[in-house]
């Protein structure tokens, strides 16, 4: 069995796999004569490949502990999608775990994984083709608005893992 552990969640360390969205160096300003703050661009969504249209859904996530172990990696050819926690509460977190676009093979998957935890209203969009783990919330049932892609083609590959990878502290 082997072990990952998660590190903190940083627009650097995640950059490889995709956008952090988070409100934090954001551009945003005014609007409505000044009653509401708009967060400008907060992250793209890449949807358009064989004329995908982009979707907003949400998704409850169930409730997990670490240690947890992985599953299944899957990844998106044909467009990005983000998780958008519906919470501000710093207390909510979820597990992200991320392998590049550039892996084929369950062993480069496994030799490339990243873990981070994400806490409070901080959002993740993985680039097209990353691989990443299903929505793993921690310690209690999560919603979250996601956006993805809508379209013809096959947008969801799956590599179910047979090697024992835990997540833990």
């Amino acid at each position: 069995m082997s072990f990952l552990h998660p590190t903190t969640l940083t627009k650097e360390s995640f950059s490889p796999f995709g956008e952090l969205i988070t409100l934090e160096e954001s551009e945003h300003f005014a609007i409505n004569q000044g009653t509401t703050e708009r967060y400008h661009a907060l992250s793209e969504v890449d949807v358009s490949e064989q004329s995908g249209k982009a979707i907003i859904s949400l998704f409850r996530g169930q409730s997990f502990s670490l240690p947890f172990q992985l599953k299944v990696m899957e990844r998106h050819p044909l467009g990005s999608q983000s998780f958008l926690p519906v919470t501000q509460n710093d207390d909510h977190s979820y597990l992200v775990v991320v392998a590049p676009s550039f892996c084929k093979t369950e062993d480069d998957i496994v030799n490339n994984l990243c873990a981070f935890v994400a806490k409070g209203f901080t959002g993740v969009t993985y680039a097209k083709g990353v691989w990443h783990h299903p929505l793993i919330s921690l310690d209690r049932v999560s919603d979250f608005i996601v956006i993805d892609r809508k379209g013809p083609g096959n947008n969801c590959d799956e590599i179910n893992l047979t090697q024992k990878i835990t997540v833990k502290f």
